[in-house]
């Protein structure tokens, strides 16, 4: 059983008003958790057991691992008690648990060491065992055991030798019901005792040799045959001092892992060991106590509480001794005594008492002085006033829902976006290029019959391409039409018809269109040219009523035209219709569709979200392919590559700043002793003449020739000077063009790290779409460009995007009810998402909203408050990708602007010109990684 916080989780029991439901109300609606087994009343009570479940708080309780939730814990168990069972020998199991039920044992070591001292010596019938042979070691079975009254009696043993074939065929014997072993006495028994009584090296074993022991230590190739070989298959008599067994099968370890797992104690004082009532039945274990059995727990049981209760009172009262008679004056003396030990006694224990409130007091107090350590939880982060003074910003800027294409109707811009990031991120095992979410927009929305738009037919036909290769069963939707035909005839029920349509008009024009769509060429030189009649029979062999709800509404709109002649009535929900009805239950238009159609023809005048409705339920299935599965495991390895290049490129950027700083300084160390080197004077000057005119004139040749090598030698110290000074010149110009090197060096490697990161976010884009963060309320900000075949940047450094924008996406429903569950905050959840996001701006789950223009994004990335776990991080993915993110709604705004429909001036009324949709940008995009199929 799993434990929490060193306690095993107790599973919760049925209440009293359901057990009383059970008699009166069987039919009553109850919350069943499948995973334990549990019950409950209401929905708060099984969504909080659940989220207790899910905390990483819980603990395997036979590995030892810790930070899992309760379910991997308790899977766990289960894999590493079957793989106990499995290695942990069968025909020793029931002898264990019989020697281990009803013991009264302190610790569970003792009683694993108990119980491997009395069965280390000892085999039983059926063992897999090792036996040593004169040093040669073979596997073997035993199959007959003799007790020690047989260990004289020769003759009987080899009466009861079977044969090799005896062996095999497992004939019984009489020998073979005799029960060995009979030591299940108490396990407080002296094992010296046990074994005089039953001496294990009494006992003889016939064994079967079944194979040898492998040598580890052996590694030759050869096929040499090994010694003993030819012992093989005979059956032979030995006794326990060459026996052992396996200690992958019998070791104190694994034993203690077996007793543990089979058996249970109550946590009353000297409780007895007791084996699981499935496990006892199973391998007949008395469960029930004998009267003797029970006495004898009972009487250890008394003899505990007695001496816990000894100890008790040698504690409290004195020691037991025997006293003298004493006098009347010695009991008065005695009495006081005892009074004022009573007295200092009680004044000892208030001061304590006194001395714990106080200390209890003072702790409260620190605990609620104790500053916050940041970051800590977002929702328990506040403004102060000193925040507000700062800037920081109370109110979320409002994010745009209106702005999103396709969002008139729950789950339908969430359809249409998921159907976008798939084709872009799986463009390359696709074959299709990328495309911005704008142009996918526009080719959702195009309606135009002669003006055929190309990023619909590749689209379509790059997913039909695919499905080509996911399994798929033929004529799956009229299969389904006709089994809901009949199971509607079979409760007395008329077919349903949709827009006039009923299911066998519906199942006739299906049939054939489309019967050949996994073998059409879909050629990108003519244009894909029969995409909507493979569409249909993809949609006929993949749908069914099940996996694609609105199946027969859509393939009803694609096969069938309203009459020319019949005039549509006033409150027409027709495809052209801005509302979209419910895809779980569309509601049929009046008007009704009674001419037989083409899908070339019905397509575009499907509406969009039926269009987005086909392409969802495509994308769905073709997530499962072979050639998305092996693009992903490609991304995968190349994840790795780029993880191992992006520390060696870290290292060797250490590297080269070590390097630089070194160059650095010594440039520092030669300027300093260039500066501090001063000329000495004394070198310039010339010696002073003598006041004493009458030795002038004796020197005066002297000091002529004094000068002379003074002069010369200055001149030489010069030079050296000169040449040291071109030397350390020379040196510095190396230095410094060493270090304009390695700054080169870096800024290589930098760009290098950048380009890793942009490749990084497209190989992992390639495995699991994740959200830059989340904000203090849970909701989750996503960014989609960059991911996949995408790329950031373009040839020359240019900017590139797929969608331009950063989206929000309200809180799924778990984080909106853990929210919800913050009881101790001062103001509630609810009321503070309306003062800091305002009513315009709180999103449920399900809902998205967009924030298109970089002041908007500005402000939001201002509102976040670092001071909370999740808004720290999101502000640090947001400001590690904003050179891009930024460049991207840039670029994206200057394209809106450039394709804008600006109002013409003094346009005639006269002449209506329809606008020149061609150069639209989706209907200028082109495949370049189509492939032409032969």
């Amino acid at each position: 059983m799993p434990t929490c916080r060193r306690k095993r989780v107790v599973l919760t029991q049925p209440s009293e008003s359901l057990l009383r439901a059970l008699k009166s109300n069987p039919s009553r609606d109850v919350f069943y958790l499948q995973q334990t087994g549990e019950i409950f009343e209401t929905y708060e009570a099984y969504a909080a057991r659940m989220s207790f479940y899910r905390l990483k708080q819980f603990q395997c309780e036979v590995t030892g691992k810790s930070g899992l939730d309760y379910f991997q814990a308790l899977s766990s168990e289960r894999s590493e008690a079957e793989t106990l069972h499995s290695r942990f020998s069968e025909p020793l199991k029931p002898a264990i648990l019989k020697a281990v039920q009803f013991q009264v044992v302190g610790r569970l070591d003792h009683l694993v060491e108990s119980v491997y001292e009395r069965f280390k010596d000892r085999y039983y019938k059926g063992e897999k065992v090792l036996i040593d042979l004169n040093g040669i070691k073979y596997y073997g079975v035993v199959h007959t055991v003799y007790p020690p009254k047989y260990s004289t009696d020769v003759a009987a043993r080899d009466a009861n030798k079977p044969d090799v074939d005896g062996v095999e065929q497992g004939t019984s014997r009489p020998i073979d019901n005799e029960e060995p072993h009979q030591i299940y006495d108490d396990l407080k028994t002296p094992v010296k005792e046990v074994n005089a009584r039953d001496d294990p090296f009494l006992y003889y074993y016939w064994v079967l040799l079944t194979e040898l022991e492998r040598d580890k230590s052996d590694k030759s190739k050869g096929s040499k045959p090994s010694d003993g070989a030819e012992m093989i298959g005979s059956l032979m008599e030995v006794q326990c001092g060459r026996m052992s067994r396996d200690r992958l099968s019998f070791s104190k370890s694994i034993l203690r892992r077996f007793i543990r797992d089979c058996v249970d104690r109550d946590a009353a004082v000297a409780s007895p060991w007791t084996v699981k009532p499935a496990i006892a039945q199973k391998y007949g274990v008395i469960s029930s106590m004998t009267e003797d059995t029970r006495n004898n727990v009972e009487a250890i049981k008394k003899g505990e509480h007695d001496k816990r209760k000894k100890v008790w009172e040698d504690k409290d009262g004195p020691p037991n001794k025997k006293h003298k008679k004493m006098t009347a004056a010695q009991e008065e003396k005695a009495k006081a005594a005892a009074l004022k030990r009573d007295r200092e006694a009680q004044e000892k224990l208030d001061q304590q008492r006194i001395a714990r409130e106080e200390a209890d007091r003072i702790a409260a107090e620190k605990k609620k002085k104790k500053p916050i350590r940041y970051p800590t939880e977002d929702l328990d982060v506040r403004l102060t006033d000193k925040d507000l003074k700062a800037g920081m910003k109370l109110k979320r800027p409002v994010p745009t829902s209106h702005a999103l294409p396709f969002n008139h109707h729950s789950g339908l811009f969430e359809s249409f976006l998921m159907a976008w990031n798939f084709m872009v991120v799986y463009g390359q095992p696709l074959h299709i290029s990328p495309f911005t979410l704008d142009e996918f927009e526009h080719a959702i929305k195009h309606t135009d019959v002669d003006m055929p738009c190309s990023l619909l037919a590749e689209v379509h036909s790059t997913l039909i391409y695919n499905l080509r290769t996911v399994p798929f069963a033929r004529h799956s939707a009229v299969l389904s039409l006709l089994q809901r035909k009949d199971h509607l005839q079979s409760d007395g029920m008329e077919d349903e018809e949709y827009f006039g349509v009923n299911t066998d008009q519906l199942s006739a024009a299906m049939s054939d269109i489309g019967n050949n769509w996994e073998r059409v060429p879909l050629r990108h030189s003519e244009g894909r040219e029969g995409w909507e009649e493979a569409l249909i029979g993809c949609l006929k062999d993949h749908a069914t009523r099940e996996n694609f709800p609105r199946m027969r509404e859509i393939l009803t709109k694609l096969l069938f035209a309203p009459d020319p002649n019949e005039t549509p009535a006033p409150h027409d929900t027709s495809p052209s219709s801005s509302r979209a009805p419910s895809p779980l239950e569309p509601t049929p238009p009046p008007q009704r569709l009674s001419a037989i159609s083409t899908p070339r023809e019905r397509y575009m005048n499907l509406p969009v979200h039926d269009r987005i409705a086909i392409l969802s339920f495509m994308v769905n299935l073709a997530i499962s392919s072979k050639a998305i599965h092996q693009h992903m495991e490609s991304c995968e390895e190349q994840l790795t590559s780029l993880r191992k290049e992006k520390i060696e490129v870290n290292r060797t950027k250490k590297q080269y700043l070590e390097e630089m700083n070194v160059l650095m300084g010594e440039a520092k160390e030669e300027a300093v002793d260039e500066d501090g080197r001063m000329e000495d004077p004394s070198d310039m000057s010339d010696v002073p003449a003598s006041d004493n005119g009458s030795d002038s004139g004796k020197s005066k040749k002297g000091t002529s020739k004094s000068k002379d090598l003074r002069q010369k030698a200055q001149l030489q110290a010069h030079s050296k000077q000169r040449e040291a000074a071109r030397a350390k010149q020379a040196s510095a110009k190396q230095a410094m063009a060493e270090h304009r090197r390695l700054d080169e060096e870096v800024n290589k490697l930098e760009r290098r790290l950048e380009a890793i990161e942009r490749e990084f976010r497209k190989l992992l884009g390639g495995v699991r779409v994740k959200p830059m963060g989340k904000d203090r309320f849970y909701n989750r900000i996503w960014w989609f460009d960059g991911l996949g075949s995408a790329s950031l940047v373009g040839s020359g450094g240019a900017t590139q995007y797929g969608a331009g924008r950063v989206f929000i996406q309200g809180p799924s429903e778990f984080d909106l009810e853990l929210m919800m569950r913050r009881t101790d905050d001062e103001v509630p959840v609810q009321i503070r998402r309306l003062e800091e996001e305002g009513q315009e701006g709180m999103l449920g789950p399900g809902d998205w909203a967009v924030y298109s223009e970089i002041d908007e994004l500005e402000q939001f990335i201002a509102w976040l408050n670092p001071k909370g776990h999740r808004e720290i991080a999101l502000r640090q993915a947001l400001s590690k990708w904003w050179i891009h993110i930024s460049a991207g709604i840039r670029r994206r705004m200057q394209d809106l602007n450039v394709h804008a429909k600006l109002p013409e001036a003094r346009r005639s009324a006269r002449t209506k010109i329809a606008p020149d949709i061609t150069r639209e940008p989706y209907m200028m995009w082109t495949n370049r990684r189509a492939i032409n199929p032969t």
